[in-house]
Parts: structure tokens; sequence; C-alpha cells
């Protein structure tokens, strides 16, 4: 039996602020709810077209209980959902009728695009490319028009917001260890930390990433972030930012800690020990020092874990204090290289080589004691790899971080610049000893365990956007979400989690099915019609649903399978199979085997040496006579009993055998005859195959017979440009594009605050500041060296594209004449 509890929509205080608060709740099939059924004719209109111009959203929301939100962007409003896991039956999912409807207490001046809920169900995100609010869903409220009106506020709005502001929001993302911090990664490569509970204006922690050194950039697309993943519950890893970026490499932000988040007390000790462990006794100073560095950092952010052990006996978890290293500021580690096994190309080292176009997005996944990256190409292709070594923290010494403190010298803020270190970008062998690679400050290694082709429609004017998502309930399921449907990859191979489990098999490659499709139809030029929301629910029974809402605000539920899922059929090619003991296996037991062997052997008595010589009148031969007939009878007659009752009885089941092998003989010859009938049809096919493909082969002589047929391919470094110009037409111009306005609009905000500035010194000191002036005059230069770069590349490119159309022409020209 289940029981579901919904407090508020039982109270007396959610009835008053209900949308129809006299009407009974009536409990329906989720996918025919009001709120998905009433609009689906004619009310997605707004939603298809920010859709098509955003690319792939999610306005659904699910708190991990008993409430599923939706936004809709029409009515713009927020949808609060009671639904029941399993009622009536196993697996089905019902929600309750009408839905509250909560409505935020200002004007949302942007189109939402993606909706994300904290770990209580306190807060919810409202994420747009150029704003970003939080809507607190319960404490001070009020009712207006039938509905919730919520407090909602702006999240860092002198940076986001503004209107001079150019300045993206590329992902926003809750932590999982804090219900009031939220982290944001925008086009500026700047990854900021906002504690909601104490400034939402100002951020709590800054992260300027520099992936490569000043001037030393191969291709605009290497500093050009597209997403981030915080880390899972292992060691370092729930200390960790991942950072993707446009060509696919990926970097690791280590320790990033909200200040005042909350962890378990084993996990603390358990990385504490480890640095003692591996790091202090390790014979490298270099392992020393970093461990050494850690472990002050341990201590100053979790003091409890220097105190003495019978202070800390009845600790279970622990709260983060705000703390940063004075000299030195995170180092940005990577980019990640897959393990080499010798002779590899490094260039494949961090991007697969079945991988197209750019990176689009990122998943972390935790299955177990195995790190899962996953990265999906705007191609459609997914990269899954996992983490070959342990994460550990890396700092840079030598680059001070700014503090923001307050009156009691308590830290409030931090900022800093994190910095790759290019002595840690090599190649990792597969041979390498573990002194090597423990506590040294080098970036883990990727180990690659399959790249899926997720086979999506060719796209002439874009490429394909990819969001992906892990099931909760299993963790090695990972959903795809895309402009043509949903898709589940399932993990069959995992390197540590096999290793412990004591399974020494090879690697699987991962199963790919196809959840929902969103093509109208089998052609390439059918339009797909877009998502709109997605969400992954699961009970503690072990059963798990799939929600989709399309952007026409129409519902899909599908009930996912997940036992034996992990388990694929395996067939031993080894042994082979014999045909006749399956077909012994296969046929039914008409009579048993019992009966066919025959009657039982009985050995008959022990009789007397003068037996023959005994009378078949006399007492003995009478008793003689009477104990052969009694086995006789027991054996033979009884076994003749049997069979004329097994054969009466399987009568009627022979006579369904032959009028069943009677029908199948009728239905195959049916067929024969409809295959006799298709021949001359097949044969004529063939026939004008043949002759189209003569024909074809003599257009082809004539064409190998053309003087500009036996022109040479292209060698090595042709290919190698003519792949730089395509890399560079379609993504290298898009990043200079994104640099330049991030740049201009960096420029304004400070040329704008600098004249502020310059103001208020001059109603105080006459003079001028010649410091600010020379970096308003340094950024002007690098803005102008910028548009110089992009205008000429510009220019290559046209001069490239005009000398590849002369040459076209001219080769048409040639096959005409």
């Amino acid at each position: 039996m289940r029981f579901n509890f919904d407090i508020a929509e039982s109270t007396e205080d959610d009835s008053r602020r209900s949308l129809t608060p006299k009407e009974d709740v009536q409990w329906v099939p989720l996918q025919n709810h009001p709120v998905f059924t009433t609009t689906a004719d004619g009310g997605g209109t707004a939603a298809t077209a920010s859709a098509s111009a955003g690319g792939v959203r999610n306005l659904l929301a699910w708190d991990g209980a008993s409430r599923l939100y939706y936004w809709d962007s029409n009515q713009q409003c927020l949808h609060r959902i009671s639904i029941r896991l399993g009622e009536p039956d196993p697996t089905s999912v019902v929600a309750a009728s009408p839905s509250k409807v909560l409505r935020a207490d200002k004007e949302l001046n942007f189109v939402v695009n993606k909706i994300s809920i904290n770990r209580n169900g306190s807060a919810l995100l409202l994420a747009g490319s150029d704003d970003l609010c939080v809507m607190y869903l319960y404490g001070r409220s009020s009712t207006k028009e039938n509905a919730i009106v919520c407090r909602t506020v702006s999240i860092g709005s002198q940076v986001y917001s503004s209107d001079s502001s150019a300045i993206r929001i590329l992902q926003v993302s809750w932590h999982p260890y804090s219900d009031t911090h939220v982290g944001i990664l925008s086009s500026d490569s700047v990854f900021r930390l906002f504690d909601l509970s104490s400034a939402v204006v100002q951020p709590e922690q800054e992260y300027y990433l520099q992936p490569v050194e000043p001037g030393r950039s191969r291709n605009a697309a290497s500093i050009c972030p597209v997403d981030f993943s915080f880390g899972g519950d292992h060691l370092w890893d729930r200390f960790s930012v991942f950072v993707l970026f446009s060509d696919g490499s990926v970097y690791i932000l280590c320790p990033v800690v909200p200040f005042g988040s909350v962890y378990k007390w084993e996990s603390i000790l358990e990385i504490y020990s480890d640095a003692h462990t591996f790091g202090l006794k390790s014979a490298k100073s270099a392992a020393v020092n970093n461990s050494n560095m850690a472990i002050s950092w341990l201590e100053a952010t979790f003091p409890e874990v220097a105190q003495e052990a019978t202070d800390r006996e009845n600790l279970s978890t622990i709260k983060a204090h705000s703390h940063a290293l004075f000299d030195a500021s995170l180092a940005l580690q990577g980019p990640l290289h897959k393990v080499c096994h010798g002779g590899e190309d490094e260039d494949l080292a961090v991007r697969g080589a079945e991988c197209e176009g750019r990176a689009v997005s990122f998943l972390y996944n935790l299955v177990s004691k195995d790190s899962i990256l996953v990265t999906a190409w705007s191609g459609g292709q997914l990269q899954i790899d996992a983490l070959a070594d342990e994460i550990q923290p890396v700092w840079i010494t030598g680059s001070a971080p700014r503090l923001r403190v307050d009156s009691f010298d308590h830290i409030r803020g931090i900022a800093m610049i994190c910095e790759s270190i290019p002595a840690e970008h090599s190649i990792v062998k597969l041979d390498q000893p573990l002194d090597n690679t423990v506590w040294l400050g080098h970036p883990p290694p990727l180990l690659r365990l399959a790249i899926v082709d997720l086979a999506l429609p060719r796209k002439t004017e874009g490429s394909s956007l990819i969001t992906m998502f892990a099931d909760p309930l299993m963790p090695e399921r990972i959903y795809s979400l895309h402009e043509g449907g949903v898709d589940s990859i399932v993990l069959h191979f995992l390197p540590f989690t096999s290793q412990i489990n004591g399974k020494d098999e090879n690697i699987k490659t991962p199963s790919v099915h196809p959840v929902l499709s969103t093509c109208q139809g089998e052609t390439s030029s059918s339009s797909p019609s877009p998502l709109s929301g997605f969400a992954s629910l699961s009970d503690s029974f072990g059963y798990s649903w799939v929600v989709v809402v399309t952007s026409t605000q129409e519902c899909v539920v599908l009930e996912m399978k997940t036992w034996n899922l992990l388990l694929p059929i395996q067939i031993d090619k080894e042994k082979p199979i014999d045909m006749e003991q399956q077909k012994e296996k296969d046929t039914p037991d008409i009579i048993s085997k019992e009966l066919l062997s025959g009657p039982k052997s009985v050995l008959a008595p022990q009789a007397s040496p003068n037996l023959r010589s005994i009378s078949a009148d006399s007492i003995e031969g009478r008793s003689a006579l009477h104990q052969y007939f009694k086995l006789f009878h027991e054996n033979y007659v009884e076994y003749a009993h049997k069979v004329y009752f097994e054969l009466k009885h399987h009568g009627p089941q022979l006579k369904r055998i032959i009028d069943d092998q009677h029908a199948r003989l009728d239905e195959a010859q049916q067929k024969i005859l409809r295959v006799e009938a298709k021949q001359p049809m097949l044969d004529e096919r063939i026939d004008r195959a043949v002759q189209r493909h003569n024909s074809l082969e003599q257009r082809l002589q004539r064409l190998r017979r053309l003087p500009g047929a036996h022109k040479k391919p292209l060698s090595r470094a042709e290919r190698e440009f003519k792949s730089e110009l395509d890399q560079f037409t379609g993504v290298e111009l898009d990043a200079l594009r994104s640099s330049i306005d991030t740049l201009r609009a960096r420029l304004k905000r400070y040329t704008k605050s600098s004249k502020d500035n310059v103001t208020t010194q001059r109603r105080k000191i006459p003079g001028r500041n010649h410091a600010q002036d020379a970096q308003i005059s340094q950024l002007k230069s690098s803005l102008e060296k910028l548009s110089l770069l992009n205008s000429e590349s510009t220019k290559k490119v046209e001069l490239v594209e005009s000398a590849i159309k002369t040459m076209e022409s001219s080769k048409n020209k040639t096959i005409l004449s």
C-alpha cells in the first residue's frame, strides 16, 4: 500500500489561496491534466517561437517527492501540480486537478528557458539567456486573481540584466550541498557563486577562467566556455567544478566550497586522512607541498578535523567556514587528456575522432565509484569518458585573490584569476607508476568508454543542441534531450565498479534506446516538434517514469523499465548450438518418457532347481504360478493400462497439434503462392536494376576520361588546412564575435564606473587618475586589435570562398565543354 501525504493541499491556508478554492480536488492521469490539455490546440505559439530561437529548453521541475512544477510561457505563471506515483496501479501517475497557480511579484522582461528547484523545495530558479530570477515558493506571499503571488528577486542584476550588458548566461545550477547557493557560468568566461541568503546582487565567489596564456591561443573556441557541472559525493569530486569549453576541452576547479554548506563528517575525514597517508609520506617534494596546502585548507575550512578525537565523536555533519588562501589562487586543471596506450595522436587525446562540430553540453554523473563525464557535440555524438584517477586540489602560489571582508574581518567574498599550468599538459600513459601521479598536481586522465552517435538529422541552418540528464533511480542510465526527441543511453561497463565487484570483463558498448520521437514523418524535410520540458520521476518501490512536455503543451508520461536492463544478452560463441537438442527442447512431451522406455524389468523370484519336475496341479506348482502371475499383473498389465490412459488422454491434444500443423502448412503454401506471383515482377525489377547499373558504369567511364578527373588528391597539409578553415568558419567566427561583444560590455561598464569614480575624486582631490586612464587605453587598444583580427579573418575566409567558387565554376565549364 502506498501513502502520499500532501500537507499543503489539506491546509486551510492553501485552500484559501487555491485557484478554485471551493471545488473538490480530482485526481486524473497526469497526461490528461487540464494544464496540458486546455492549451494543446493553439496555446503554444509563443512557446514554439521561443523554443526555435533558444534551442532546447526545460520548463519542468520535480521536487523529488509529490510536486511537479511547470512554467507556462504564454500565461507567465508557474503551475504547482500535486502528483501521486503508482496509483491506482503501480505503473501509473495521477495528478490533482485543479493545480495551484503561482505568479511572480515583479514583471519578467526575459524569456524563461529553464527552471530548477533546490533540494528542500523552497525556491525555484527562472533562468533566461540574459537574466535570472529566484522565486520563493513559501514564506511571505499574497493572493491576486486566484493565484499565489510569490516574492521574486533578480540574481546578479548588475552583471547580467543591465541594458548595456552583452554577457549571456550559459548555464545555471543549484549547488548539491547547499539550498541557497547558485552557480552561474557566463559568456565572459567567469564562474560565479551566489549566496541567496545573504546577497543576490553581488556574488560570493568569482573565478575568472583563463585556460590558455594571453596571446598563445591557437583558436577562439578554446577560450569560450559552454557548460559546467558540479561534482558528486566522492572524495574531492564534491569540491570540484567541471567546465566545458567550445573545443571540447574539460577543465576542473578544485576546491570550490560555498560558505556555510553542509557535508558528511565521514567524507571530510576520509579525504583528510588520505592527504596525510599518501601526500605527506611521499618521497617527492611537490606532493608534500600540495598535500600540506590541502591539509591547511581543510583545517581552516572545517576546523573540527584538527580537534581531538574525543571532541568529534558525535559529529554526523560538518559546516564549511569561509576561508581562502591569501597567497594562492586555484589552478584551472586541464585540459583533461585521455589515457594513451602509446603511439596515439596527441590531438585526439582531448577530442574524439568521430565527434563533429563543437561541444554544446556537459554532464557529470557518479555511478558507484566511477566518475562519468559525458560531452555532447553539435554533430549528434556523445563522448563518454571516466576519470582514471582521483582529483586533488591544486593552487598557484604568488597569485593572491581579492577578498571582501566585513567589520569583524570575516571573509564575505572572494575573487581570483584561475590559470592553467602549461607544464601539466602531458599525455598520460597506462604504465606510469602510482608515485608519478599522486598529489603531484597533475589533472586526472580520462578513460574513453564509448562515443555514441545519436544519428540526428543533419541541419543546414545550424547545429543540434543536446541536453543530458541522469536517471535518479538508475545512475547507469542517461537521458539525452534534443530536437528530435528523447533517447536513453545505458552504460554496461564501469571500470572501477566492475573491478571492485570482482568482475573481469571486457569493455561493453553502451546500449541506446529511443524513448520518444518528435519527428512528424520519416522524411528529412519534416521538421521535428521541439520539446519544452523533461523530468524523470521515481519512487521507493523501484518504478521509474519519464514526463515530457512538447512546445504545444502536450504531456507524455512513459514508464521506464529498470529490472534486468543492465544485463545484456550474452551468447557463448565458442559453444556450438546443437539443433537436435534445440528441437527436443522446443518439442512438447506428448507421451511421458517413462512410458516410452517400456515396462520396468522385474527380477524373477529365485526358483528351486527341481521346478521343472513339479506338477502344475501340486501345491508348490500352484504357488509358483501364482507368484509369477502376480508379478506379470503388477508390471505389464498396469503398464498397458497406463499406455491406454495416456493415449486416450492425449488424443485431443494430438488432434490440436495436427490441426495446427495443417494450418501452418496451408499458410506456408499461401506464402509460396504469393512469392511465385511476385517472382516475375522481381525479375523485371532486377533486369531494370542491371540495365541501370550498366548505364551508370558507362557514364562513369566517360567521366573518368575527362581531363579534370585525374587531379591529385589533397595532401596531408592541404587536408589539415581545409579542416582548419571548416573549423574557423563554423566555430571561430562566432567565438570571436562573442568575445568582442563581451569586451565591449566590460569596457562600457568599466568606463561608466571609472567616470563616476573620477567625478567623485575630482570633487574631493583635484587631479586626474592616470592609472585608470592607462587601463582604459589598454582595453581600447585590445578591442581594436580584436576588431582588426576579426576583419582580417573575415577577409581571408571570403578570399578562400571566392577561390573555391572560381575553381568550381571552371571545373563545370570544363565538364560542359
